[in-house]
């Protein structure tokens, strides 16, 4: 897992050094989430940002990282419990309006990369816990400027883990219950 993990960091480090072209779009985009639909407490709080561009107008890639401090439950019954996402991304999006001044772009994206859960003790996981495992995201959302360089971002992404909780094997099951799997709705500012 660690072989893979430096690569998935050169490859997120190759396309963030290499040469933009002049007509790229690049963004940044903080945000805020609430997560849900995972089997555990919903609505648990995260955040996080997307880094990306879009080159020559629709096709892009961006790069997802998400932080969801108690994810499985409270600190009390759970200790310290965290998930945490590192996604590159492809995005599609079609810019209304231009990609200068105001305008919107609605997209989609998807992806895969790394997830990791977290659990040090409380008082129903009586054990500590962490788990890194592949992983894959899609999504859509709404991007919305008020001019050449700030806007807002919304979107929505499931967020599906490989592995099988139960065995540790790595499958690939789009039905099963027996892997992480939540949604996560954000909201955040982009700036371009």
């Amino acid at each position: 897992m660690r072989r893979a993990l430096k690569g998935l960091i050169v490859a997120v480090a190759a396309v963030a050094l290499a040469p933009a072209a002049a007509h790229a779009e690049g963004y940044v985009s903080p945000w805020a989430s609430a997560n849900g639909g995972s089997g555990f407490d919903n609505g648990r709080a995260g955040f996080g940002f997307d880094i990306g561009g879009m080159g020559g107008g629709i096709i892009g890639g961006e790069l997802d990282f998400g932080y969801s401090p108690s994810f499985f439950g409270t600190q009390n019954d759970f200790g310290n419990n965290t998930v945490i996402n590192l996604m590159p991304n492809l995005i599609v999006g079609i810019p209304i309006g231009g990609t200068h001044g105001a305008g919107v772009r609605p997209f989609v994206t998807a992806g895969a990369g790394w997830l990791r859960t977290q659990i040090d003790g409380g008082t129903l996981a009586h054990v500590s816990s962490s788990n890194n495992q592949w992983g894959w995201d899609a999504g859509a959302g709404l991007m919305g400027y008020f001019n050449d360089h700030f806007g807002l971002r919304g979107d929505v992404k499931y967020i599906r883990g490989f592995e099988n909780l139960n065995t540790g094997n790595q499958v690939i099951d789009l039905t099963g219950n027996n892997q992480l799997h939540f949604w996560r709705a954000d909201i955040g500012v982009v700036i371009r």
